[in-house]
């Protein structure tokens, strides 16, 4: 059983990831890291060189093998939701927990990352605010019909994040999430 963090860039996927993979003591896993490190190549140049079709195949490729893994939290890139595949994948194999923030935060967030230029490419030739709200209309859906729950992560210490996730698994109490959460429990 696996726990996805899904949502858009920058709303504390992978900040968020750590952090609750080292209170729960199992692996975690950055989906687009884990992507970049296995095929050597940015997501900017894989998609500058290949398009966007060709990496999003390549990202359905690494979430199958990270889920197969089992008992990891895994960050997974913004718009894995895109794929029908992806979804049922994730369902399957986990639990998916949305993250969101509001576009301002987004934008806020994206700029502060030193990062951007590399692992996040422009998805439309909008401008940066338009286009976060343009891909959140388009993505809300997907990631609503894909989550287990969603938890807003504006303006919260990744502290706090973490124990709301631990609070509404606990309170799921889901079976499969027995192993996962035992320590936890008592």
């Amino acid at each position: 059983m696996n726990i996805y963090l899904t949502g858009y860039r920058c709303t504390g996927k992978t900040s968020l990831g750590k952090k609750l993979a080292e209170s729960m003591e199992i692996p975690f896993i950055d989906a687009d890291v884990y992507l970049t490190d296995k095929y050597n190549i940015t997501i900017s140049d894989m998609v500058s060189i290949h398009g966007w079709d060709y990496f999003r195949e390549k990202e359905a490729t690494i979430l199958k093998e990270v889920s197969s893994l089992g008992n990891h939290v895994i960050a997974t890139g913004g718009g894995v939701v895109l794929k029908k595949e992806n979804l049922k994948l994730m369902k399957e194999t986990g639990i998916v927990i949305w993250l969101r923030a509001t576009p301002e935060t987004i934008k806020k967030r994206i700029v502060q990352d030193e990062t951007t230029e590399d692992s996040r490419p422009s998805l439309t030739s909008r401008g940066f605010l338009d286009e976060i709200e343009e891909t959140l209309n388009q993505r809300t859906p997907l990631y609503e019909e894909s989550m287990n729950f969603a938890i807003d992560t504006d303006n919260l210490a990744i502290s706090t994040l973490q124990s709301m996730i631990m609070k509404q698994l606990k309170d799921r109490n889901l079976p499969c999430l027995e192993v996962l959460l035992e320590k936890h429990l008592k």
